[in-house]
């Protein structure tokens, strides 16, 4: 077969989002305005929610969401390993600690009984809070992770929060549109962060979004994403200000641009199509990987509907240790790149690298599966424009690689 260049997603774009940035443009109101609000309203209204504010990236809508919840120095919050650094950045920014637990393989979401380990091994209850053992901190928030377009167990989270008396939040960076027996990420009791990357769903180049049915936290964010400014730039516009509006807290500059927002209500318009087509190049995917022993594909449990964010799989290296085996992953995917075939890692093990390493030292394979998917992961190409001819030459170079590798 010829070789083709193949990369691991491309954005589905079309003439409409030339023309709604045309339009933003034409008006000259391009930083937030009117289309940011429009766009919010279509993927809070998508998925179930009644706010969503917009924000310059889902890492900036983390640390705000996190600062708006009042997490902060000498509190705990648990984070899975096995997901992007700004996951775990975005709680070090705020002065807490993060701290990692493990994710379950079959899913690379969050382990619900590694958090139950995690608190009972290094926690002391005094005063109704769980207290660090060793730092003093109070563990105070639980960051839950869907990964690669999968709800991680809401239920089982949730009755460990519950229970403890610990705040949720939903980093659903790579899960717009995901859901659980038909409730959408952000639905279950949590204020959720998207994220409008390229390799996302859909993308407005950077961009992300906090979705919440809390008006009252809602209104907060709102403000302190626009400097702690008691007006917004549209309440002040249609009221014919001319001052500056009072700032009554110390807030941040996380405002998305109507331009940005103008591909966005573009991008929505695509976006139950987007995810069909994906999920029906997963399911082909599947079916001919199904006789690869060797690769594990991702996998969608009993009433979770997967959006396929990124084609995530696991290799099987028999007789090496993940150490080995990563080596021999990274040998496979430089070889795939050879043949005109980009590939990536899953993501990595944030507790592995070198920021975390300095601050605490955890030894890499202490938490295990995280470890081993850092080293075994390989996220396939997949993308709406994909053709059955591409998926079958990444199939039949994958496997010939391997061979080799044997």
């Amino acid at each position: 077969m010829t070789k083709k260049d193949i990369p691991v997603i491309i954005p589905y774009t079309d003439h409409r989002e030339t023309e709604e940035i045309s339009k933003v443009v034409a008006s000259g109101w391009v930083a937030q305005g009117p289309k940011v609000a429009e766009f919010e309203k279509a993927v809070a209204v998508h998925e179930g929610i009644a706010h969503g504010i917009a924000t310059t990236s889902c890492t900036t809508a983390l640390h705000l969401l996190l600062h708006t919840l009042g997490i902060k120095e000498k509190q705990d919050v648990l984070v899975p390993s096995f997901t992007f650094v700004a996951s775990a950045n975005s709680i070090a920014h705020t002065g807490a600690t993060p701290c990692f637990v493990d994710i379950l393989p079959e899913t690379f979401c969050i382990d619900p009984q590694s958090v139950i380990r995690c608190i009972n091994d290094n926690y002391d209850v005094t005063d109704n809070k769980l207290i660090n053992k060793d730092n003093g901190n109070i563990l105070t928030a639980i960051m839950v992770v869907h990964q690669f377009g999968l709800c991680a167990d809401m239920s089982a989270l949730s009755a460990i929060a519950l229970k403890h008396g610990l705040k949720i939040i939903e980093d659903s960076a790579c899960a717009l549109g995901a859901k659980i027996n038909e409730k959408h990420q952000g639905t279950f009791g949590y204020p959720s962060c998207l994220s409008f990357h390229p390799r996302k769903s859909i993308t407005t180049g950077e961009g992300g979004m906090i979705l919440t049915d809390d008006s009252n936290l809602a209104e907060s964010l709102r403000s302190l994403r626009s400097h702690g400014a008691s007006a917004s730039e549209i309440a002040r516009h249609n009221n014919h200000g001319f001052l500056l509006p009072s700032f009554d807290s110390i807030g941040y500059n996380y405002r998305m641009t109507d331009i940005q927002a103008a591909m966005g209500i573009a991008q929505m318009e695509k976006l139950d199509f987007i995810i069909d087509t994906r999920r029906k190049k997963a399911k082909r995917y599947n079916e001919l990987l199904t006789d690869v022993e060797w690769l594990t594909t991702p996998s969608q449990p009993n009433g979770y509907f997967h959006t396929y964010q990124s084609y995530v799989c696991l290799l099987k290296f028999e007789g090496l240790s993940t150490h080995e085996g990563g080596l021999k992953r990274d040998t496979l995917l430089a070889k795939l790149a050879e043949k005109g075939i980009a590939t990536r890692q899953g993501t990595h093990a944030s507790h592995t690298l070198e920021c975390y390493q300095k601050l605490y030292g955890i030894d890499a394979e202490k938490i295990p599966n995280s470890f081993y998917c850092d080293k075994l992961s390989v996220t396939l190409p997949l993308y709406v424009q994909m053709t059955d001819s591409e998926q079958d030459y990444v199939i039949e170079q994958i496997k010939e690689v391997y061979e080799c590798l044997k």
